[in-house]
């Protein structure tokens, strides 16, 4: 038996920020960072809320790729408060802190039989990749590893997605984010959980970031393509938080967390590696794999006249894609030494195969498999 569930409501478009003067509470405990800070987005959240009478209190230490520390001061920070509400305003490591923080409370108080009452939780995005708004799903930094959680408590009741809170965005973080989002909506679509809920989302957002990934690149103050962005964004992240993910996030989790690689990046380094041995087009065994990517080219109006034509156009596409973006085609482009990659190859494959998106992967992967898939990635 499968389910599907989508928790958060979701407000959309330029200006739902002013939903938050609907809100209802008494104190609102803001999770965000010195970015937002800077550009004014965290001043308007408290102006929002202070007009329907609620208080706030910010907690701006989120760095990228939070690690426990940052958790553990968050916890301490909310732990002063009376919060009844909150908000967590940034890209994804943002997000992941806030449900980090709430989570790490939640399973405290439940260790010490005591009772955690959740606040209302309101995620507003600032960068379009993650999905974390809609998600399930946390990665937190423990010891220099990425360990990913994943539990139904932790997502937003509330999702605003706000297209002018990424108009800011660095041509480098659209690239590597669009292809974070691409990745979530690709993995979900062939996930061993996949069902024809997930594969529509899957396919929609596919679509949106084929048609507008490399427009917004171009120009950050395209509205239309910001929006379109923001919504694939949070579409593949429906679909994953239901579908889960695959090997690409595994290795990726590990990869970015040994050589301090941005998540989306690290996804894009990998991608191709990954989408060739899923096909496994020289094996009758993945054959639903290369149906399914052939389905992806046709959708792009790529030829697909057989299945291993279709899958090959759609590799190809993603290649010609992350090229345009900008981002490098292999690992070793980053200026890492092979050396010292290949020493930690042993260690990141270990961590990639006890991942929690390893076991829906559409083959699953030996120890030589993940090996090989580094190898060719670098």
């Amino acid at each position: 038996m499968k389910k599907f569930v989508i928790k958060p409501k979701i407000y959309f478009n330029e200006g739902s920020m002013e939903f938050l003067k609907e809100i209802k509470g008494s104190c609102a405990f803001i999770v965000s960072d010195s970015v937002m800070e800077k550009l004014g987005y965290l001043q308007k959240t408290i102006d929002y809320l202070n007009e329907t009478g609620i208080k706030s209190v910010v907690f701006t230490e989120v760095t990228p790729d939070p690690d426990v520390r940052v958790i553990a001061a968050g916890m301490k920070r909310y732990l002063e408060t009376s919060a009844d509400t909150i908000v967590a305003l940034g890209g994804g490591s943002v997000i992941d802190a806030a449900k980090g923080i709430l989570y790490s409370l939640w399973q405290f108080r439940k260790a010490a039989g005591e009772e955690f009452k959740k606040p209302l939780f309101i995620a507003i995005p600032s960068t379009s990749g993650t999905g974390s708004e809609v998600t399930n799903f946390a990665v937190i930094t423990a010891e220099g590893e990425k360990v990913c959680i994943v539990d139904e408590w932790m997502a937003p009741d509330i999702a605003i997605l706000d297209s002018t809170c990424i108009q800011h965005v660095p041509q480098s973080v659209v690239a590597d984010t669009g292809i974070d989002a691409l990745v979530h909506a690709i993995e979900a679509y062939v996930s061993t959980e996949a069902t024809d809920c997930t594969d529509a989302l899957a396919e929609k957002a596919i679509q949106l970031i084929f048609g507008n990934l490399r427009t917004l690149y171009k120009d950050v103050t395209d509205s239309s393509a910001r929006e379109r962005i923001q919504n694939a964004s949070c579409i593949a992240g429906m679909a994953f938080t239901n579908a889960n993910l695959g090997i690409n996030h595994s290795l990726a989790h590990a990869l970015g967390g040994t050589f301090h690689i941005s998540h989306g990046r690290s996804n894009a380094l990998l991608l191709s590696a990954v989408l060739e041995y899923n096909a496994n087009l020289n094996s009758n065994t993945s054959r639903n794999v290369s149906q399914k990517y052939a389905k992806l080219a046709a959708i792009l109006q790529l030829p697909a006249r057989t299945n291993r034509e279709g899958t090959i156009n759609f590799m190809q596409a993603v290649a010609d894609l992350r090229k345009s973006l900008g981002i490098p085609s292999r690992i070793r482009d980053l200026g890492i030494d092979k050396s010292n990659f290949e020493n930690e190859v042993s260690n990141m494959v270990e961590l990639a195969l006890h991942d929690r998106c390893t076991p829906t992967n559409p083959r699953q992967p030996s120890k030589e498999d993940l090996i090989g898939i580094y190898q060719k990635a670098f």
